[in-house]
């Protein structure tokens, strides 16, 4: 017995260590856009063994797992001490999700959780589950956590275990390790997701961009992504919100949408990552598109391209939830390379690398939706009479030879 417990403590340690030091690989034949890498970044894999399993062979002699992990997915990020940080949303297999920080040197591969989950402390009115951190280091010098706080809907009639309330819960630190909590935000929508704090103040205000929804999972009369003030942090509130990115019949974000990570700050304007939701007959499909908003005026999108920036492929595509994709992070390094965490079908997160150059020219130079068909042919044609020169009578694309040198 004590020999196959050593034995196969080292082979579980093996393969975990064989994962993390794991060297990720570009993939060839991108869009142009960004490109994918070959390798998820966090699995639930990725956790700890001393998480999982009684390393003593006096208590656990079978060396049984104690507490699985199921998936880890939809991780916010930050650039910290030179390295890369996810906060990522852990799930056990009790269904219940927590917060943990995994560490990476090269943001593409290597990410080693932290010892410790994160200890975030409760209101008065405890979480049931909490998830889906976004991460914003506030020029007032505090590091936020707004994520989702969930609890049981105390109106649900007897026998329903399934409806609940949604809201943005929030909590700050200067280290990553020691949080303060402090009381969720105060909207006028019923239920809360997907709330970013805007890095920067707005007329000396804290400034949020919401989701105002009027079920746990349908939007109802919710509008889309929305945008309000708050006087403070501290029993944050936020009387008014504009929607800046409302739902549209037929696009990829019918049904609902919400923003991603907080947006970064261009010359042209403020780059947003945001999900779009649409059902279909296997379901809803999630994916991620990108929209700029004006540098002074945040409440006007000044470019929005048609359609979807990521979509869920291959084995992306299936998971505990298929066919999602999902950001609440993303890292701009000061070189201009951005690093884009998205994760696939609430089971696993992945790595997309771009430029700042590359995203804003994609956003300002794609045609934006026209919101019928016709209008789709009408751009197809645009981009084919441009490339007239391009192309011979037969339509075949004229290549220099010179280009394969």
């Amino acid at each position: 017995m004590e020999q196959h417990f050593y034995e196969r403590l080292n082979e579980l340690n093996r393969e975990h260590l064989s994962l993390i030091y794991r060297k990720n690989e570009k993939l060839c034949n991108g869009n142009g856009v960004f490109d994918r890498y070959k390798y998820p970044v966090l699995t639930a894999a990725h956790a700890p063994l001393f998480w999982k399993y009684d390393l003593n062979i006096n208590t656990n002699p079978y060396l049984m797992e104690r507490f699985g992990i199921n998936a880890v997915m939809n991780a916010g990020a930050i650039k910290w001490n030179e390295k890369y940080l996810l906060i990522a949303r852990v799930e056990g297999a009790d269904r219940k999700s927590f917060f943990a920080i995994a560490e990476s040197p090269n943001g593409i591969d290597n990410f080693k959780c932290w010892p410790y989950p994160v200890m975030i402390p409760e209101t008065d009115d405890p979480d049931t589950n909490i998830y889906d951190m976004r991460l914003v280091q506030h020029e007032d010098g505090w590091v936020y956590g707004l994520f989702c706080t969930e609890r049981k809907d105390p109106a649900a009639p007897p026998g329903d275990q399934s409806s609940a309330i949604a809201q943005c819960g929030i909590a700050r630190t200067k280290d990553l390790v020691n949080w303060e909590r402090l009381a969720d935000l105060k909207t006028k929508s019923p239920q809360q997701r997907n709330v970013v704090l805007h890095p920067e103040f707005v007329n000396n205000k804290y400034a949020f961009y919401t989701r105002p929804q009027d079920g746990f999972i349908t939007a109802g009369n919710g509008g889309g992504i929305g945008f309000g003030l708050s006087d403070s942090m501290i029993n944050a509130q936020v009387n008014e919100e504009v929607i800046i990115d409302k739902r549209v019949y037929h696009t990829i974000s019918e049904l609902k949408n919400g923003a991603g990570p907080a947006p970064i700050k261009t010359k042209h304007g403020w780059l947003h990552l945001a999900h779009g939701v649409r059902n279909t007959a296997a379901g809803m499909r999630y994916v991620l598109y990108l929209f700029m908003t004006d540098l002074n005026d945040l409440t006007k999108t000044i470019y929005k391209p048609a359609g979807y920036f990521i979509a869920p492929e291959d084995e992306e595509r299936t998971g505990d939830v298929s066919n999602v994709v999902f950001s609440n992070g993303w890292i701009a390094d000061n070189d201009g390379a951005v690093f884009i965490y998205y994760a696939s079908s609430d089971t696993r997160m992945h790595v997309a690398t771009s430029t700042i150059d590359q995203l804003v020219d994609y956003v300002m130079h794609t045609a934006a939706d026209g919101y019928c068909s016709i209008k789709s042919v009408e751009t197809i044609n645009k981009i084919i009479e441009h490339n007239r020169e391009f192309i011979d009578a037969d339509g075949n694309v004229l290549l220099q030879a010179d280009a394969f040198k």
